[in-house]
Formats: structure tokens, C-alpha cells, sequence
């Protein structure tokens, strides 16, 4: 069989890496990929957003399967656009997808299936935005644009004046674009964050390993918010009891909200989760594989990933066996572009990927890279996920990093604490 893969970063890297190892697939395509992506699979120079140039693609190559990486997409119908043509395609439709599309959307589901979440209030007009954060001084607070900001629409504010600048910055400096139109705005949590991802057809569902990702870009969870600076899996802070308990009060009345919604789900859901002193709370929902959060997944995942896709989409999830996982950790850490999450600049050559290359139980993962006259540049803000297994969590850590000295372009930056909280995790 023939799949197609939608997407051009370090998930969809991960995805094609992992799909063509399975003894059903002939080839893998990527659209529109990038320089890694070529390693493993083949680019197709088609954006993400042109679905008639995607599904014609399709037809003309006889893809059995079309696998959705990136948010976007999602959210703006391609799922509805394969199924009308009659392809098979995983991911949640449009209709669906608006449970990461829409903050607003999210907050108020959560609620109404009593799944727990912080406490909030919705906005459309900055000024009443303003007027909320001011009658709450000393209430740490979070602020979220509604809408698809690339991870980079949530605020979290220490006191009243980083709340208001940030009212400011989404909703009337419109940093964000359209994905400001509405505001959230919430208490802000304590806790360790955690991933759990899981995979659904709308009646089974399949909960994978527990992650966690580290979002803002210092170490010691510093700085601006990012699109994730790396992760490991598992993430200790969810023991078997916890994920059970997330499945029975988090996963499953969410999909059953869904159905009775008129939008049932259908892919990937992912729960951003906060481990507070009383008990996990959602922070958001994704309709895909996080990233990075895939990259160390699909590092441990056994099972050949294609059936469990194919299953999905058949809405047959029910009948595969349970999954196998390496039982070695698994870390990724991320290495970017100067300036990033800000503005960074693009085409400095990549140098070492080869030696990196040659460590054992090691895979680089491209994520904003192209090639240019024979040579891997950098295309993006965050560049490459470096992901490694490990006997233990501090031993795949060490392998990471070991592989990340040897890769070297004007600029490159890396967290240097990826997996410290698992290192000193005391249950």
C-alpha cells in the first residue's frame, strides 16, 4: 500500500520514519516534507493547504492511506474533503477539530461533560477582558487566544499587569492574527504538565504512553511559551493509577460529549494535562500527535503503526491486539534557530548530521530544514529533534544531548534540562 503523509515538520518526520517501517507499505509520501523527510520517504511539493492538488495526488498514486500531521489542516476541513472524494484518511473532521480550532469551544465542552479544568471566562471584547484582569489582583491568571497560534497563543501571567499585557498583545495588538478575535481567560494551575495521548474511532479508544513536553523556552520552564522544546516518554508523573483515572474522568466522557455534540471523533485525541494537589486537570485538547511529543512515542511504539491507523479509520479499533512498547525511555530535545519563538533567520548549513547519525539507539528528526545545493539548511524555528532511547530516563537524556554536540549550524540553541523532572521525580 502507498500512504501520504500531510505535513512538513519534525511529527510528520516521525510519522513517515515510523509508517515505512511496516511490511504492508510500499511507499511513503510526504507533502511537502523536508530535508529529513527525504531520507526516509518521498517529497511531494504540494502545500498542506491545497486540497485539490492533495487529493488529485492521491488518486493519481493510488494512496490507500492519507495520515493528517499539523493542526491546520484539520481545522479547516481537509478530512471532509478526502472522505467526499471517497479516500480514506486519518484525523478528526472538521466539525471535530474544532475542539483544539476553538479554545472557547474546548473550555465550554469540558464543562459541560463535568471533565475537570480551571475555572474561566470567555471575552470578544478587549475592553471587558481588561476590566476582568483588573478586578483580580494578586489571582494568577492565564490568557488564551481562541484560536490556532501555531502554540503560541497562551499566556501564563504571574500577577494583573502580565495579564493585561496580554489582553493587549492577542486582542488589540492582534499578534495572533484572527486567532485573537475571542479570549480565555483562566487560573492559572500548579502542577507538572503531562500528555496523554490517545487514539480513538469514536467508540474505542486506545490510550498510549504518558509524555510530557516543556513548552516555555528557558530552562527551568523560563521564558516565552514555545511549540515545545522537547519531551520524553514515559512521564513517571503518570503512574498506571493516574492514566486510568484520566481515561475513566478525562478521555472517555470527552468523546462521549463529542458524539452527543453531533461531532464525534475520530483520530488522535490529546490531553494537555496539569497534575495539580487535586488530581489532573485539563488544560487544553489537540486533535493530533503532539510535537514533540510524537518523536520519543514513535521511538518506543512496537506495534506496527499503519494497522492501528487502518483500524481507525475502518472504525474496527476494538479488535487489534494491545500495543507493544519498547520498555527503554525514550527523550527528544529540540534544537532551534536563534531568536526563536521570536523572529530568527533561515538557510545556515546544518553540520554533523552524519555523526549524530551513528549513535546507537539515536534518530534526528528534521523539523524546519530543506536542502539547498546538496546541503541541509535550516528553514524553520525549531530545526531538529534529536530523540534517543535509553535504559533509563537519564541514559536516553545523556544519548540525546551526546547527539545534539555533534550537530552544529550559526545560532542553534537547546534547553539543556529536557527530562530533569523525571530524573527527580519522587512519586
Amino acid at each position: 500500500m502507498n500512504v501520504l503523509i500531510i505535513g512538513g515538520g519534525g511529527r510528520e518526520h516521525a510519522l513517515a520514519w515510523k509508517i515505512a517501517q511496516s511490511p504492508r507499505v510500499s511507499r511513503v509520501f510526504v507533502a511537502p516534507g523536508n530535508a529529513g523527510t527525504a531520507l526516509d520517504a518521498e517529497n511531494v511539493a504540494i502545500a498542506e493547504d491545497d486540497f485539490p492538488a492533495l487529493i488529485a495526488f492521491a488518486r493519481q498514486n493510488e494512496v490507500t492511506l492519507t495520515v493528517v500531521g499539523p493542526e491546520a489542516p484539520l481545522a479547516a476541513g481537509i478530512v471532509d474533503a478526502f472522505e467526499h472524494e471517497g479516500l480514506r484518511i486519518f484525523g478528526p473532521n472538521r466539525k471535530a477539530a474544532e475542539l483544539e480550532a476553538s479554545k472557547v469551544f474546548c473550555k465550554d465542552l469540558l464543562r459541560a461533560a463535568d471533565v475537570p479544568s480551571a475555572e474561566y471566562q470567555t471575552f470578544s471584547d478587549p475592553r471587558r477582558a481588561l476590566q476582568f484582569v483588573a478586578e483580580r489582583e494578586g489571582t494568577p491568571l492565564v490568557v488564551k487566544a481562541d484560536g490556532l497560534a501555531a502554540g503560541k497563543g497562551v499566556i501564563v501571567c504571574a500577577g494583573r499587569d502580565e495579564a493585561v499585557d496580554a489582553v493587549r498583545l492577542i486582542a488589540q495588538q492582534r499578534a495572533f492574527g484572527e486567532a485573537g478575535d475571542r479570549l480565555v481567560i483562566e487560573e492559572r494551575l500548579d502542577g507538572q504538565e503531562a500528555s496523554v495521548l490517545a487514539i480513538t474511532d469514536g467508540r474505542t479508544i486506545v490510550t498510549l504512553q504518558p509524555a510530557q513536553d516543556h513548552k516555555p523556552a528557558g530552562d527551568g520552564d523560563t521564558g516565552p511559551n514555545t511549540g515545545g522544546m522537547g519531551a520524553y516518554c514515559p512521564a513517571p508523573v503518570v503512574d498506571d493509577e493516574r492514566l486510568h483515572w484520566i481515561e475513566e474522568h478525562v478521555l472517555v466522557p470527552t468523546v462521549h460529549a463529542m458524539r452527543r455534540a453531533g461531532r464525534p471523533f475520530r483520530g488522535v485525541l490529546y490531553a494537555g494535562l496539569m497534575m495539580t494537589n487535586q488530581g489532573p486537570k485539563v488544560l487544553e485538547y489537540n486533535v493530533r500527535f503532539g510535537d514533540p511529543e510524537c518523536q520519543p512515542l514513535l521511538m518506543r511504539l512496537k506495534t506496527d503503526l499503519v494497522d492501528v491507523l487502518e483500524a481507525t479509520v475502518d472504525g474496527r479499533l476494538g479488535e487489534i491486539e494491545p500495543l507493544e512498547w519498547d520498555p527503554r525511555p525514550a527523550v527528544c530535545v529540540v534544537m532551534a534557530s536563534e531568536g526563536y519563538p521570536g523572529e530568527y533567520t533561515k538557510g545556515h548549513p546544518i553540520r554533523g548530521l552524519e555523526e549524530a547519525a551513528k549513535l546507537p539507539d539515536v534518530k534526528v528528526f528534521h523539523a524546519g530544514t530543506r536542502s539547498q545545493d546538496g546541503r541541509v539548511v535550516t528553514a524553520g524555528g525549531r530545526v531538529l529533534d534529536v530523540t534517543a532511547l535509553g535504559e533509563s530516563i537519564a541514559r536516553a537524556k545523556l544519548q540525546a544531548y551526546t547527539a545534539v554536540k555533534c550537530i552544529r549550524w550559526p545560532g542553534a540553541w537547546c534547553r539543556k534540562d529536557i527530562a530533569d523532572k523525571a530524573i527527580g521525580w519522587v512519586g
